[in-house]
């Protein structure tokens, strides 16, 4: 998140003017080490030892590694602290030649080292811990009811409170966040579709960047949102002074299920040998050793124990520690790449089937009213940038074609006359089930004409799709194309420069899914069943997001 800095910001500290007294030395026992200030004349060889933190940990590092650490043979082990965002450090560790890369290295967590891909990395200890949490106002807290009986990760992050989704590239916490929701959820397929909407639903709303709702948090207010970050930095910004510390509304929530901990791990990098390697277990011993322990305490860290700092009470964060939620980093690297998909916008012609069959009852509705609901429901979380156009078909709808254009494809966010795409679209889905046509369903035709209008309009910056819900079988096969010509056509006309796959969703039993199949797999797209009428809004969900 960047703890308040710039993101792509780094800072180099050297190591501190050395106090020099003649003749006198101040012998510092730490972890088994001597520490000096010593003349120069004391350290004959001097073993740079580049050490990369997490930026939060920048001014303590320097002071933790001010000095030269005496070895034996008068060699001296001198720490060069650079303070760098741990997504730098792994594009580092990827593309920069050894002598270009840090000795040491401490992220905010381990998933960064699970990033690194096949960097020769070791890790040898942990510098502190800080538990994930989310961020808001007394107030807010007090209003979701949350001040006895704390929230289940899901129960939090989907609820109608206001989310701050951090930037999940360069964040752990929030990557963590979201992964602790994920695994409270289940850890499976519903589950990450249940993440992936709170996502969504959160960028739908006012981007808030987490430095203004933790703004938002201290200035008190039961709509301060919800924001995913580290119990240091609940502690550290309800102490940026006095006075502020005294007004500050902002206080952490721990989920029911337990937390999850950015571990700062402290990672050796490379295999050092000889001199190089003492100086770089002396900085390593440094870092784990009962100084720096007490130092990251009283900086609002908790130390390999638990323990909090003295103050925890004053500072909006609980004295005990929360119960530690284990993450897989595996399966967390599989979740961001599953949002990292959406970073890539959608086109999408999705058309609905409109034939008689779609009065079949289902629940208090028909299966026509459940797919307007279900496509309503899920055009509510679908971001701005996603361009979405809506036909109907049947049998003959228009001058004897299957099918009609009710909105054209644009990008939910654009004008139409004065009024944005989203809304035109939802307008249009109303019409649904007063539309529903007897005569048959024209699926094969449809199908066939859609992508052919969705690579006319092709956008290279996009998914280009087409998505097909239907309730039945085709039935024009005597005026109308075969599967097996649709089949032929589909890979005669495919174009690699503008590639569109065809989604199809089976509503119902009665419902062609194996035509749908065939179809999915001659585009490079996918079939959907939804006999279960429960199932269609995952389902629709689930299919708007299609990238594989």
């Amino acid at each position: 998140m960047g703890r308040h800095a710039d993101p792509t910001a780094t800072r180099r500290w050297a190591p501190l003017p050395l106090l020099v007294a003649a003749g006198v030395v101040v012998l510092l026992v730490a972890g088994g080490l001597v520490w000096g200030l010593t003349g120069s004349e004391a350290c004959e060889t001097r073993r740079t030892v580049a050490v990369t933190v997490a930026p939060e940990l920048g001014p303590l590092a320097q002071d933790l590694l001010a000095q030269p650490v005496q070895l034996d043979g008068g060699v001296c082990a001198v720490a060069e602290v650079t303070a760098q965002q741990p997504l730098q450090t792994v594009g580092d560790l990827a593309a920069l030649d050894a002598e270009a890369l840090p000795d040491v290295w401490v992220p905010d967590s381990s998933l960064w080292v699970a990033r690194a891909g096949d960097a020769s990395l070791e890790a040898v200890g942990s510098f502190a811990s800080s538990p994930v949490v989310l961020a808001t106002s007394r107030e807010a807290v007090e209003s979701l009811g949350w001040a006895g009986t704390a929230p289940g990760w899901g129960q939090a992050l989907a609820g109608e409170q206001p989310l701050t989704v951090p930037d999940l590239a360069t964040s752990a916490e929030g990557l963590a966040a979201l992964g602790a929701v994920r695994g409270a959820l289940g850890a499976g397929e519903d589950a990450d579709n249940a993440v992936v909407q709170a996502v969504l639903a959160a960028q739908r709303g006012p981007a808030i960047s987490a430095v203004d709702g933790l703004a938002a948090g201290r200035d008190g207010g039961a709509d301060a949102p919800l924001v995913p970050v580290s119990e240091q930095e609940v502690y550290i910004s309800n102490q940026a002074s006095d006075q502020e510390a005294q007004d500050s509304s902002l206080v952490a929530v721990y989920p029911a299920e337990g937390s999850p901990s950015l571990d700062y791990p402290i990672v050796r990098v490379g295999s050092p040998s000889g001199d190089a390697a003492t100086a770089v277990e002396a900085i390593v011993r440094r870092l784990t050793s009962d100084t720096a322990r007490t130092a990251a305490v009283a900086a609002g860290f908790r130390d390999r124990d638990g323990s909090a700092p003295v103050d925890a009470d004053e500072a909006g964060i609980q004295r005990a520690a929360p119960t530690a939620l284990e993450l897989d980093p595996a399966a967390v690297q599989a979740l961001l790449a599953r949002l990292s998909s959406l970073a890539s916008p959608s086109r999408i012609l999705a058309a609905f089937d409109v034939s008689t069959s779609m009065e079949a009852p289902v629940g208090a509705g028909t299966r026509a009213t459940l797919a307007r609901d279900a496509a309503k429901a899920t055009l509510s979380l679908v971001p701005g940038d996603y361009a979405i156009g809506l036909w109907a078909f049947a049998y003959q709808l228009e001058n004897g074609q299957d099918w009609t254009e009710l909105v054209p494809t644009r990008e939910l966010d654009a004008d139409v006359e004065g009024r944005p795409q989203r809304e035109i679209l939802d307008s249009q889905l109303d019409t649904i089930p007063g539309r529903l046509t007897p005569g048959g369903t024209g699926l094969y035709d449809t199908t066939l004409a859609a992508v052919r209008v969705a690579r006319e309009n092709y956008d290279p910056t996009a998914v280009n799709s087409v998505l097909v819900l239907t309730d039945g079988t085709n039935e024009d096969d005597e005026a109308g194309i075969t599967l097996d010509n649709l089949l032929i056509t589909l890979a005669a006309e495919a174009n690699p420069e503008r590639p569109v796959k065809v989604i199809g969703v089976a509503l119902g039993p009665d419902a062609d899914l194996a035509a749908l199949e065939q179809i999915a797999e001659a585009t490079a797209g996918a079939a959907y069943s939804a006999v279960d009428p429960a199932d269609l809004q995952t389902v629709l969900f689930d299919a708007l997001r299609q990238r594989d």
